[in-house]
């Protein structure tokens, strides 16, 4: 078997245990990508079997049955049927939850069914010993008549195991079952042969699946569709009969093979730690207060652990600034590398702590189980507002990235539920907005603890996340009431069991979370430094010419002056630069916000990105601040920043104006590309951009001229 020749496709039910045997699989030898032709998150990696075989494995979205609904199961639907789809597998690991081993196993009969080689993995053994459950995975695989394996993921046992009959199915060892797991042919005789002669299929179940969903299936040709569609019609073929009666067989001959391979010795079983825990935690009144308290810590941690770290880093770029400063003579490529390259790197570096921070407790709390019940306590309060529990996921992923939230709202079947859902995520404060607020709690909010622990900068960074939250809500009731469609829509939610997080993945989140910001982020910041850079360097020749040879005269003669004249002429230079030209230009439009031209600037150049703000502010401060200016760090140059008659550019008034803009400002040109793609419109971008620029300018107004 030559290298990376053979792929795995991991399957299974939501909350089975397929993301953490994929990480334990994979390592961080994995990249994410979406599916051809849909934007739904592909994760794929590769796993060592032996010294000589490399496979490569792809995790495939949850799902309950091979039914699809949602556009994630039909991006499963079509990996698995599919021959010509590039991911299709050639052997299926099918986990099911013991715990839950009849309802799961039902899923793993259609696939078995599908006629491609299968393991089947069962997880949470140890959950389904405490619910008084005991399997023997030796008569389990005897019945189904493919191999079994019990893995724990999550510490790693059954690992060896599940390689090794991987390794002996890739040789052969392992064969699907000749016959099928029902009588696939007694549902709708004669439907697979006919199918089969214009399809490619393994098999007669793969063929009446294609015979239930030939309509939308891509990969059929329009030949095939016609000649399929008067196949039924000849037939009277009935999908939804024949749906009824597949899951009624399939559940029917599951109870025959568990009175053979499971034992139920206590059905009366008491209360599970979990379902306690769940009492308090999903609590009416106790629930909420809770959450907000998990919240409150969340926020808390990001300064209490940040601030070493961070200080650290400024410090050494600091360093870094100062040396190259002494050593490079003076000229235009030190002042580039110094002011454009130093001061871009530092605006990206400085804030890995935070954002690994961030990532490392939400993947803490999404590792717990706690996550799931974060979804469930406010279903109730979503549904007054027009969306269901189901929009809670892509909210909270919002304040990851708005990209993959608005892409993860597909598995939401309501689409006035789904379309309410991605016009409201981008108020949600993504990571791209923490170094901005960062930057300015620290400006001008002190450093002070209210009760001996409580702080102030963490309160106030808790207000903004929270005051995105509810403006999304109020934003979501108004959408409601204006987009005229009636469709009923459900939330059902399994609840995982809690356990320990696992640190291993807690860690290998926070690096990767890290690397992305310092490499997709970096990059744009990079970019957008160097261009400012040039842009806040240079400007119309006579004018720089004029300005070059006023302050040459006046250093002659005042030379005892010299480096305040120098300080002057930079600042004079950047005025008349052309990025200063172009600052002064918008100036007027957001000076009743209380923001002067370099704020503009910085607003401008955000589109790109949201964090490119600080980018900016270091690379616009840099090039004007004078010869010891590269010894400051970027908060200190924020703090010493003047207008012309002395006053403080960062005061609290327009700190928190800046802040409140970007809570509510659509600035993100990645979010605007991916949400045309999912409503195939450029109507709802444009009136994302509308309401939400407005809807900034008004509240950044209000809170300037209140404080």
């Amino acid at each position: 078997m030559s290298e990376k020749s053979f792929s795995i496709a991991l399957v299974g039910n939501p909350n089975s245990g397929k993301t953490s045997l994929f990480n334990v699989l994979t390592g961080l030898n994995q990249k994410v990508g979406n599916f051809p032709g849909v934007t739904v998150d592909k994760k794929i990696g590769y796993t060592q079997l032996d010294s000589h075989v490399q496979v490569k494995v792809i995790d495939l979205p949850g799902t309950y049955s091979i039914y699809p609904r949602s556009t994630d199961e039909w991006v499963t639907f079509d990996v698995l049927l599919n021959p010509r789809n590039p991911e299709h597998p050639d052997l299926i690991v099918c986990l099911a939850d013991a715990s839950n081993i009849k309802r799961n196993l039902l899923f793993c009969s259609q696939i078995i069914d599908l006629k491609t080689p299968v393991v089947i993995v069962l997880t949470m053994m140890d959950i389904a010993q405490q619910k008084g459950i005991h399997i023997d995975p030796l008569a389990l695989e005897r019945e189904l008549g493919v191999p079994v394996v019990p893995v724990n993921p999550r510490k790693e046992r059954g690992i060896a195991a599940l390689k090794k009959t991987i390794s002996q199915t890739i040789a052969g060892q392992y064969q699907p079952p000749v016959t099928d797991f029902i009588p696939i042919r007694e549902l709708a005789p004669g439907i697979a042969d006919q199918v089969r002669k214009y399809v490619e299929l393994k098999g007669d179940y793969p063929a009446l699946l294609v015979a239930a969903h030939y309509e939308q299936l891509r990969f059929l040709n329009g030949g095939q569709r016609l000649a399929i569609m008067n196949i039924l019609a000849e037939q009277a073929f009935n999908r939804a009969r024949i749906q009824g009666e597949e899951i009624m067989q399939r559940y029917q001959r599951i109870s025959q093979i568990m009175q053979r391979a499971v034992v139920i010795n206590d059905p009366h079983r008491k209360s599970l730690i979990t379902e306690k825990i769940d009492h308090v935690l999903l609590h009416r009144f106790w629930g909420y207060v809770i959450l907000l308290a998990v919240l409150f810590l969340l926020f808390q941690s990001i300064f209490w652990l940040a601030q070493y770290p961070m200080g650290l880093i400024e410090q050494a770029f600091t360093g870094i600034s100062t040396w190259l400063g002494e050593v490079l003579p003076e000229g235009w490529f030190s002042d580039m590398l110094i002011n454009g390259i130093v001061a871009g790197l530092s605006g990206i570096a400085v804030f890995v702590p935070q954002i690994m921070i961030l990532f490392g407790l939400i993947t803490i709390l999404e590792d717990t189980g706690y996550m799931a019940r974060v979804s469930f306590l406010s279903d109730r309060l979503m549904r007054q507002v027009g969306l269901n529990g189901k929009s809670v996921m892509p909210l909270i992923s919002g304040l990851a990235c708005a990209v993959p939230a608005i892409m993860a709202t597909r598995s939401i079947e309501n689409y006035k539920e789904r379309l309410i859902t991605i016009l409201v995520t981008p108020l949600m404060s993504c990571s791209a907005r923490l170094p901005v607020y960062i930057v300015l709690i620290s400006l001008v909010i002190p450093d002070r603890y209210l009760f001996g622990f409580l702080s102030l900068q963490g309160l106030v960074m808790m207000g903004l996340y929270l005051l995105g939250f509810f403006a999304a809500l109020i934003v979501a009731w108004v959408m409601k009431h204006l987009i005229r469609l009636k469709e009923k829509s459900y939330f059902i939610l399994e609840l995982p069991v809690y356990r320990a997080p696992r640190w291993k993945n807690v860690g290998i989140t926070m690096v990767q979370k890290a690397r992305i910001f310092v490499t997709d982020a970096g990059k744009v910041i990079m970019v957008i430094s160097m261009i400012l850079w040039v842009l806040a360097s240079y400007g119309p020749h006579q004018q720089m010419m004029q300005l070059r040879t006023h302050y040459a005269e006046l250093i002659q003669q005042h030379p005892l002056q010299k480096d305040a004249l120098y300080t002057q002429y930079q600042a004079e230079k950047l005025e008349h630069s052309y990025a200063g030209i172009l600052g002064h230009i918008i100036e007027p439009v957001i000076k009743p916000l209380g923001f002067d031209w370099k704020m503009g600037i910085a607003l401008i150049t955000s589109f790109a990105a949201r964090e490119v703000f600080v980018g900016t502010m270091a690379t616009l401060y840099s090039v004007q601040g004078g010869k010891d200016a590269d010894r400051d760090t970027l908060r200190q140059k924020l703090q010493q920043a003047r207008h012309a008659d002395g006053s403080k550019v960062y005061t609290l008034p327009v700190g928190l104006s800046l802040m409140i803009f970007y809570v509510f400002a659509m600035q993100c040109m990645s979010t605007l590309a991916v949400v045309k793609r999912e409503t195939k419109s450029w109507k709802f971008p444009l009136i994302q951009v509308t309401y939400m620029t407005g809807l900034a300018y008004i509240a950044s107004f209000i809170t300037y001229h209140i404080f």
